[in-house]
């Protein structure tokens, strides 16, 4: 078995999520996290090729200038929060 080191406020982390009594261990802890962690790698994935697809189709769109391709990422981060309330 791989022996991890924690820092203080990973130690922490855990014993409070097993104090909630969610988990049963701190192994059940570092097993949730490893799911999550390779669920984000996936979704990660998943978007890229989407990206990828999209600019070889020439679904592309042209910025004039860094400003507005910034402006245009947080509008469409809004619009996305605003969806999920």
């Amino acid at each position: 078995m791989t022996e991890i080191q924690l820092s203080d406020e990973d130690r922490a982390f855990i014993e409070a999520k097993l104090r909630s009594g969610v988990y049963k261990s701190a192994e059940d802890v570092v097993r949730a996290g490893l799911r999550l962690l390779d669920q984000d790698e996936e979704q990660l994935r998943q978007m890229i090729d989407a990206a990828d697809a999209q600019v070889a189709s020439g679904e592309t769109i042209a910025f004039e200038s860094a400003d507005a391709l910034a402006d245009s990422i947080i509008e469409r981060g809004m619009r996305q929060l605003n969806r999920r309330r």
